[in-house]
Parts: C-alpha cells; structure tokens; sequence
C-alpha cells in the first residue's frame, strides 16, 4: 500500500504539497483525454494518407478505447500491490512511447496496433491520479481536488477538436502524437520529483479469474456498443455478438465477485450508500452528457458549415462556463455536500441544452453561445462533486477501488451515450432523403453541384432538426437523472472510518 502523508488535521485549504501532486496529475490526465477528441478530428486524414476506409480508420479510436476497458479493471489491485506513484510512471511510458511509435506509422494496421498501446497507459492514468490525489488531500479536501482534475474531463472534449484541428492544418497529423512527447517526459520528470515515494505491502492475492472475466467482458462490450454508429443498428452481428458475450462475462463476474472475498472490483462498496447514489446518477448524467458533446461540433460543423478550428472555438463558452464554477463547487462540495450543488447543475445543463432542440441553419449565434455558457456553468457544479460524493467516505484502502469502479462506469456510459446519440441522429438523416443529400455534400461524399439547390436547402432545415431531436433526448436524460441526484448528500460528508465496516455505514441525510 502506498503511503501519503495524511493532511493536517482541522486543515480544509490545498497546501503547496496537494497542489503540486494535483499539478502532476492534471498534466497527465490532460494527455490521456485531449487525446481521444484531438484524434478523432484526424480521420479523414487518417483515410487519405493510408488510403483506408472509414470502418478501417475508425479502429484507431476503438483499439484505444478497448486498450483503456483491458487495462481499467485490474489498475485498483496493482496500485495497492505495487504503489502508485510507480505505475503512475510506467502509465506515462506507455502512453508516451506509444504515442511516439504513432507518430511514425507507415499503414493504418501499425497505427491500430500503437494507439491500443497508447491505451493501455491511457486507461491507467485517470484512475491512478484520482486515487492519488484522494490520498494527498483525505476526505475534507477530496471535492477541491476532484475540481482540479474535472478541467481536463471537462475542458477535453472542447480543446481536443481545436488542437486536433489547428496541428492538422497548422503542421501534420504526426504532431498530434508527438505533442505528447515532451509534455509526457516533463510530467515523468516532475512525478518522479514530487509524487509520495511508494512503500509497498503485502496485498491481497491477485484476483486472476476475475480478470479473465471483467476485462474481455468489458471491452467485448465495449467493442459491440461502439460499432452501433457504424452499423446504424444495434441488430447487427458486429453488434450483437460482442456485446451479448461480453455482458455474459460481466454477469458471470458479479456472480464470481459477489462469492470471492478479494474481487478484482470489491462488490462490497457499493453497502456505502453515498458510493451506490453516486454511480446511479454518474451513470445517467454521463450518457446524456457525452452523448451530447458529441453533437454541438458536428452540428457546427455540417449544418452551419464550420470549420473544424472555428467549430472548436464556438465550444469555447461551455468550457468558460465550467471554469467559472468548478472551482466554487469544490469548495462547496466539502462544505455543504455535493446533493445541494449536483441539483442545480443539471437544470443549468438541461436549461442550456434546451435551446440546442429548437436549433435551425440560422439560429443566433449569441443565443447559442450564451446557452453553451449557461450549460457550462451547470457542468463546472456536476461530474466532479458526483465524483466526490463517491470517494469522500472511503478508506484510505478502499480508495484506489472506487476510482477504478467510478473509471470503468464512466468509460461504460460514455460509450452508450456516444453510441445512443449517433444512432438516434444517423436514423433521422436517413429517413430523410434531403437531409441525406446535405449530409453526403457537407462530409464531401457528394459535389453540391450535383444535387438540386432546393434539395440543399430542404436538407440543411431537415438536418438541423434532426440534431434538434437528438438533443432533446439528451435533455429527458438528464431530467432523469435527477432522480438519484436527490439522494446525493446534502450536508458535509462524514471523514471516512479507519475499518471498512465502520466506512460502509451510510452517511445520515436531511
């Protein structure tokens, strides 16, 4: 187990020591996640300059998210086994150095190969840092630290298509890659200086059978739920079959875990209430919440005709809006709990989102940019103090668990969320055969000189419309989920207890 030095008792502010560890972990979580969006602005490049097509290029985003799903469910058990300050390390060598080996790919099979390399290290710094950081701050402190390293989960998705857009243009598709180089080793550099020296002990037996079941089950999964866009039903072979098998093998490891005393995920966290309203209302929100992320760029850009830099910059005010309140919410949530700010939240993400269902190829650009503000404002007081809800009464043993549990239920609804979202909208364009015809012009399958101008014009309404419904179910989604968010804690949560029987109480509510 690794050893942190515990915060001063009676301390509620983020010392230099927590904000140097939070520095770190941010500088690494920053890599792992602008990386999933600055690729996927890459793949039409990536069609040309290897000649492939789209399904063959589309692996590079799928090997990196079934990579992350592998790796995910056994980062709990090898932090506690051995200290994660040094796999922390080995995380950044092997998103770095996989990185590096993309930067060089000469076919689309080398480059599929690379990124699940990439992967790998990428699925384990995310769980790894919150560990980390949960540690260096203890219990009082954990929703200001979750605030820290909500800007990358949040601020991801709208930097990655501006970055990945502008190194596109700006240099080669190689730069992509290679700009994690250097970022990588001056994050090794400073984890080695800074990062809480391990003193590992003997740990629990590894969980061997448990990982033959999670792992393959979760990125089979996975794998099915993210081929529902390309196939555009889930009634596909693709589909269906990985994704039956996979459930099968996760079902059969809760059956395994429920049985087993040491589990590679310990079932047993979720006795903690806080812990089992806390991925209820994760869940929900991450589906809704990613599923629509998706849509803003590609509605800037197919039906107001953007470019890929301009479609990142109007996504801008969403992230001001985070930026706002993300630091204010941390603070709160270790103050007042998390319920009182998670609930007002989401009616700012569901206010904003509203006005995205009414949208047409002329809609103001002030209105919208004030509702990507107002949603932002929402997101900045959401994902993290749900977070914090769900490790702030852990152990100190229990924490690297429940990070990996939260990662792997996140990576889950974000998938579903991304497949539900692309499915509903693809289906809409296809029912209509004008939206059909803009949609094949604007992703240049189709000269617009070749299609009637009425038909455009028809099209880019009938398109815009579609978005428009899409978003609405996002917007029911989130309404949803307001239910469990009710029973998030509306008061300061309790430091969590020294014994896991103690932990597993259930915090008292209003």
């Amino acid at each position: 187990m690794t050893t942190q030095a515990a915060p001063a008792a009676g301390s509620d502010k983020l010392d230099s020591g927590v904000l140097k560890v939070a520095g770190v972990v941010v500088l690494g979580a920053i890599m792992s996640i602008l990386d999933i969006t600055v690729v996927s602005v890459a793949l039409p490049t990536f069609q040309r300059e290897f000649n492939a097509s789209y399904a063959d290029v589309a692996w590079t985003m799928t090997a990196y998210t079934l990579a992350l799903a592998t790796v995910i469910p056994i980062t709990g058990w090898a932090a506690d086994r051995f200290g994660t300050k040094r796999l922390y390390l080995l995380s950044l060598v092997l998103f770095v150095g996989g990185s590096a080996l993309c930067s060089v790919a000469w076919d689309i099979g080398p480059l599929i190969v690379f990124r699940a390399l990439q992967g790998l290290g990428g699925g384990m710094l995310m769980p790894l840092g919150m560990t980390i950081m949960t540690r260096a701050a203890g219990p009082d402190r954990v929703g200001r630290v979750m605030a820290v390293l909500g800007v990358p989960m949040l601020l991801g998705p709208i930097g990655g298509p501006i970055l990945g857009g502008w190194l596109v243009d700006a240099a080669s598709w190689h730069w992509i890659f290679l700009i994690n180089v250097p970022i990588g080793i001056v994050a090794f550099a400073l984890s080695m200086r800074i990062l809480p020296k391990d003193q590992p002990q003997p740990s629990e037996s590894f969980d061997f059978l448990g990982m033959l079941l999670l792992s393959p089950g979760l990125a089979l999964f996975l794998f099915g739920v993210s081929s529902i866009p390309e196939k555009g039903t889930v009634a596909a072979t693709r589909v269906l079959l990985p994704a039956i098998v996979g459930l099968v093998l996760l079902i059969a490891f809760v059956l395994h875990a429920l049985r087993k005393q040491h589990a590679l995920i310990d079932l047993g966290l979720f006795k903690n209430r806080n812990l089992t309203v806390s991925t209820v209302t994760l869940t929900l929100f991450t589906v809704a919440f990613m599923g629509a992320m998706l849509l803003f760029p590609s509605y800037f850009l197919q039906v107001r005709g953007e470019t890929t830099l301009t479609a990142g910059l109007l996504l801008a005010p969403q992230g001001i809006g985070a930026m706002v309140t993300m630091p204010v919410a941390g603070r709160l949530t270790d103050k007042i709990g998390p319920g009182k700010l998670v609930l007002p939240g989401l009616v700012l993400i569901a206010l904003g989102m509203a006005t995205f269902t009414q949208v047409t190829p002329e809609s103001s650009y002030p209105l919208l940019l004030g509702s990507l503000f107002v949603s932002g404002l929402g997101m900045g007081m959401t994902m993290m103090p749900i977070m914090s809800a769900a490790l702030a009464s852990l152990t100190h043993q229990q924490v690297a668990r429940g990070s990996t549990m939260m990662n792997i239920v996140q990576q889950t609804a974000g998938s579903i969320g991304t497949a539900v979202m692309s499915v509903i909208l693809t289906n809409q364009v296809l029912d209509s055969p004008e939206a059909s015809a803009y949609s094949a012009v604007t992703q240049g399958r189709v000269q617009a000189a070749d299609v009637p101008p009425e038909v455009l014009t028809a099209g880019q309404s009938s398109l815009a419309g579609a978005f428009g419904n899409t978003w609405l179910v996002a917007v029911v989604l989130l309404a949803l989920c307001l239910v469990p968010a009710l029973f998030l804690p509306r008061r300061r949560i309790e430091k969590a207890a020294d014994s896991p029987e103690e932990a597993l109480v259930p915090v008292g509510m209003h």
